[in-house]
């Protein structure tokens, strides 16, 4: 019979390339992600009314202006000034809560990884057994 250490080393050499090889192109995909991933800028809009719809109106910090027209009831009871949140790159794609950063790819790497990492160490450990 096999003994426990002598199972653990193909196991654990398993799984350090089962993390290494997809975590670290994740991370470098995060990286690119972020780095290319354009920047939301928040601004105070005043409401306006139109045909009885409800409307934002808000300057850009470039100097123009932006409005559009709500399809539902305002969720802020009307008050002014609103926050809008908008994308500087795309800036029709708007939002009146702030944007939620999406971080999957980024963390499926770093597990990935530190997988791979912590079975490279035990790895090593196993070998002064």
């Amino acid at each position: 019979m096999a003994a426990p250490v002598d199972v653990l080393g193909p196991i654990l050499e398993m799984m350090t390339w089962v993390g290494f090889v997809p975590g670290v192109p994740l991370l470098i995909a995060a990286w690119i992600i972020a780095k290319r991933r354009c920047q939301w800028d928040s601004v105070e809009a005043t409401t306006f009314s139109a045909g009885g719809f409800t409307g934002l109106r808000w300057n850009r910090p470039d100097g123009s202006e932006r409005q559009v027209l709500l399809e539902a009831v305002l969720p802020v009871d009307g008050r002014n000034p609103v926050q809008v949140h908008y994308d500087t790159c795309h800036p029709a794609r708007w939002s009146l809560t702030p944007p939620r950063p999406d971080r999957t790819v980024l963390l499926l790497g770093l597990v990935l990884t530190a997988v791979g990492l912590l079975s490279m160490v035990g790895g090593f450990v196993l070998l002064f057994f």
